[in-house]
C-alpha cells in the first residue's frame, strides 16, 4: 500500500512540476509572473509585469489579455495610483459582459471611498484646507478653474469655498466642494452617519445630465511655491442611486425657456429630510450630544473655523468681502429676521445655513441671546410658489416666505424669554469661535 502511494505520489509531483515548467515556458509567461506577484501582494512588481504582457501579447480577446488588464486595473487601485479609477472604468466599458464587473464596482466602492478618506491623514506637507487648489476639467463641459476674485491672493482652496457656502449661500463655491467630494463619497459618509436617505445628486444652477453629475474634475493641490503636492483624480460614482418619481407643480420653464404643462419631475434633485438637516446641525453645535456614529470627524480647529462662518454676517466678512447694498447683515439669515436690511442686535448671534430654490425657502438655524440667556435651534421650511410655475423666477419668498420665517423665529424666541430655566446656558465655547 505504501509502494502504491509512493508511486501515485510522484505521479502528481512530476505532472504538476510539467504543467509548472510548461506554464512558464508558453506564450503567456509573463502573465503567469505577474500573476504570482499579484497574489504575493506585491502590487508595484506586478503592475510592471501585467504591462510588459499587455504591451508584448497584443490580443484583447485573448481571456488571458483580458485578465491581465483587470489585474494591472486593480494593481494601481491597492497602490493608490491616479490612473487607477480610470484603468477600472475603460477596462468596464472596454469588456461590458465580463465577470470581473461586479467585483470592480465593489472594489471602486469602498477603496476609492478609503482613498479619499486618507486625504486628512496623508500628513503631505502643506496640505490641508488652505492649500491651492486648481480644479481640472476632463470632459467636454467641464471648466478649469485657477483662481477666486473673492480671495485675498486671488488662490482657489477649500478653505475659501465653505466660506462662500456658509456667509451667502454661494452656489459656485459649492459646486467647488462637490467636485472635491465627490457623489459617491458624500454619500457613503452621510449614510455611515445614519443618514442614508440624503442624495447629493447634482451641482447647482448648472445643466448636466445625470451621467455628467456623477462625474467630478480632478484637483490638483499646490503648495506656496507652486509645486503639485498632491492631485486627487477625477471620480466616477458607479453606485446604483433610488429614483423618487417627485411630481412638484403645475408645470416649469425648460432649458430654452419654453413653458412645460406638466410638473417638473425631482427624481434627479438634490433631497434631504428637514429632520436629518436639523441632525447635522445639531452635530456641528452640540456634538457632545449626539450619538458617536452620528459625529462628523471634526478637530477642535476645524469645528471653531466652521461655526465661525457660520455665524458671520456678509457686512463682517472680508475675503470674501460683498457688496452691502446687496449683501445686507442678515443676508441669508431667514429666521427671525426676514429680509430686515438693519444690523443685528449685537446681543443676538446666529448660527445658520439657508437657502432657496424652485420656491422653496429653508433655514437651519441655532440662535443665541447673550443678554437674556436664551438659546434656542430651529429648521423650517415652506413652499412658496403661487402660480405654480417652476423655473420661472416668480417665487413669493419676500412677500409670503420671508415674512413667515421671521414670524415663526420671533414666536419662539419671545416663547424661551418667559420660558424657565432649571440651567443656564454657557456660551463660552461658541463664543469664542466668533469674531
Amino acid at each position: 500500500m505504501n509502494r502504491i502511494l509512493l508511486i501515485l505520489g510522484l505521479m502528481y509531483s512530476t505532472v504538476a512540476f510539467s504543467q509548472s515548467t510548461e506554464k512558464y515556458n508558453s506564450e503567456y509567461e509573463n502573465f503567469y509572473r505577474a500573476e504570482d506577484l499579484y497574489l504575493k501582494e506585491q502590487f508595484g512588481a506586478a503592475r510592471r509585469e501585467f504591462r510588459l504582457f499587455l504591451d508584448e501579447f497584443n490580443h484583447p480577446n485573448d481571456p488571458m489579455y483580458i485578465k491581465a488588464s483587470y489585474y494591472e486595473a486593480m494593481s494601481a487601485l491597492e497602490l493608490y495610483n491616479n490612473d487607477a479609477v480610470p484603468l477600472l472604468m475603460a477596462f468596464n466599458h472596454e469588456y461590458p459582459e465580463s465577470i470581473y464587473k461586479k467585483t470592480i464596482f465593489f472594489r471602486l466602492r469602498f477603496m476609492t471611498a478609503e482613498k479619499r478618506t486618507k486625504l486628512n491623514n496623508l500628513k503631505v506637507a502643506g496640505l490641508n484646507k488652505a492649500t491651492t487648489a486648481i480644479y481640472d476639467s476632463v470632459t467636454a463641459r467641464q471648466e478649469t478653474i485657477y483662481n477666486n476674485p473673492y480671495a485675498i491672493d486671488g488662490r482657489q482652496n477649500i478653505e475659501q469655498a465653505i466660506k462662500e457656502v456658509l456667509v451667502v449661500s454661494d452656489n459656485n463655491a459649492a459646486n467647488r466642494l462637490y467636485e472635491f467630494l465627490g457623489q459617491e463619497y458624500i454619500h457613503s459618509q452621510l449614510s455611515n452617519k445614519g443618514y442614508p436617505e440624503v442624495y447629493i445628486r447634482n451641482r447647482l444652477e448648472l445643466g448636466r445630465t445625470p451621467v455628467e453629475n456623477r462625474q467630478t474634475q480632478s484637483v490638483q493641490f499646490y503648495d506656496a511655491n507652486n509645486k503639485l503636492i498632491y492631485t486627487q483624480p477625477a471620480q466616477n460614482n458607479t453606485s446604483k442611486l433610488p429614483y423618487y418619481n417627485v411630481l412638484i407643480g403645475n408645470g416649469y420653464l425648460n432649458g430654452q425657456d419654453s413653458l412645460i404643462n406638466a410638473p417638473l419631475n425631482f427624481s434627479e434633485k438634490n433631497r434631504i429630510s428637514l429632520s436629518d438637516l436639523h441632525h447635522v446641525m445639531q452635530s456641528v453645535i452640540f456634538p457632545d450630544q449626539m450619538p458617536q456614529k452620528q459625529r462628523f470627524n471634526l478637530s477642535n480647529e476645524d469645528r471653531k473655523f466652521l461655526l465661525q462662518w457660520m455665524h458671520t454676517t456678509p457686512t463682517e466678512s472680508s475675503y470674501p468681502t460683498y457688496d452691502s447694498s446687496e449683501y445686507y447683515p442678515a443676508y441669508a439669515k431667514f429666521i427671525m429676521l426676514g429680509s430686515e436690511k438693519g444690523p443685528i442686535p449685537s446681543n443676538i448671534k446666529i448660527f445658520s445655513k439657508a437657502g432657496d430654490a424652485y420656491g422653496f425657502l429653508l433655514d437651519n438655524t441655532y440662535i443665541i441671546d447673550t443678554d437674556a440667556k436664551v438659546e434656542f435651534m430651529l429648521s423650517a421650511v415652506i413652499y412658496v410658489n403661487a402660480d405654480g410655475i417652476l423655473n420661472d423666477n416668480t417665487y413669493d419668498y419676500r412677500t409670503i416666505g420671508l415674512p413667515f420665517m421671521k414670524n415663526l423665529g420671533n414666536t419662539i424666541y419671545n416663547y424661551e424669554l418667559g420660558r424657565k430655566r432649571v440651567f443656564s446656558p454657557n456660551f463660552d465655547n461658541l463664543l469664542g469661535s466668533t469674531k
